[in-house]
């Protein structure tokens, strides 16, 4: 079996010998912040945007940055030179490190504990581009900062354990009547030809990939709204997608057993689709 280089606390160590002590908040508290960086023939896609939410989502929390933008880069070029696949998700950690268990903030400061590793990149399959995918929905009961990618998600590991037990790809999430997101995607809807979104704010995660997909609408001309979405709105697009860093763009074709749209991939799909591909590599 292979057993990867990971980074942990300064050091490069095989992945099974990698430890960090059971009083690590992070272990106990779920206090810390993750990022997700897709890396296509070894080279990460959007870094600087990635670690930008990152550098975000710690300072929000209040855990102190020990590294330059640089040394980031440069820790997570070297995961990735030394993974056995070209095409990877490279997996950043950081947690407010190891202190005596109170919910507080430790009155003195402990260490950060960093850690970075890197995971084959399986992509959407052809069938699932070609065909489309099942979901299934539910109703978002996570806490009010989504905005924060923060280690702290058991929510979103109930939300996709949901969509599991359904045999669907993902769970479609919705709060108070209106859609929020995925277990671990941004949902987007089309209809008469004009994307629309869920508003970039506290109820979501701002994916990487809402950003590219605006450009990407902006450059073939496909209109874009950032809207409020309700949940009849969902089931009666035309179309619907799914993004994140392993899923890209899938096209949804079921929600709770209802068929989208004429029940296969649209027009607007395809697009951003065949727009993805290009920029993946560019």
């Amino acid at each position: 079996m292979d057993d990867p280089f990971v980074y942990l606390n300064g050091t490069m160590t095989p992945l099974s010998e990698a430890r960090i002590s059971v009083l690590d908040r992070g272990f106990i508290f779920g206090d810390g912040i993750y990022e997700v960086i897709p890396v296509y023939r070894r080279k990460p896609f959007r870094p600087v945007q990635h670690l930008a939410r990152f550098f975000r989502g710690i300072e929000s929390v209040g855990i102190r940055n020990p590294y330059s933008e640089e040394k980031w880069l440069s820790l997570i070029d070297e995961i990735v030179r030394n993974a056995p696949t070209e095409d990877q998700l490279a997996y950043l950690q950081m947690t407010r490190g190891v202190a005596p268990r109170t919910h507080a903030f430790p009155a003195k400061e402990p260490v950060p504990t960093v850690f970075i590793m890197s995971n084959p990149l399986i992509p959407p399959t052809a069938e699932m581009l070609e065909k489309g995918v099942a979901c299934v929905t539910m109703e978002d009961k996570r806490w009010l900062r989504c905005e924060i990618k923060s280690i702290s998600l058991l929510g979103n590991v109930l939300a996709a354990q949901n969509a599991a037990e359904h045999a669907a790809n993902e769970t479609i999430q919705f709060r108070d009547g209106s859609l929020t997101e995925g277990s671990s995607s941004n949902v987007w809807i089309v209809r008469d030809g004009t994307l629309f979104g869920p508003p970039k704010d506290n109820l979501i995660l701002e994916g990487i990939r809402y950003h590219l997909i605006e450009e990407l609408c902006a450059e073939d001309n496909i209109p874009f709204v950032s809207k409020r979405i309700t949940r009849d709105e969902v089931f009666s697009a035309d179309e619907v997608l799914l993004s994140s860093a392993a899923k890209e763009i899938t096209p949804v074709v079921t929600i709770d057993g209802n068929t989208v749209g004429n029940g296969r991939p649209g027009p607007i799909f395809k697009k951003l689709q065949a727009a993805y591909q290009v920029a993946k590599y560019a």
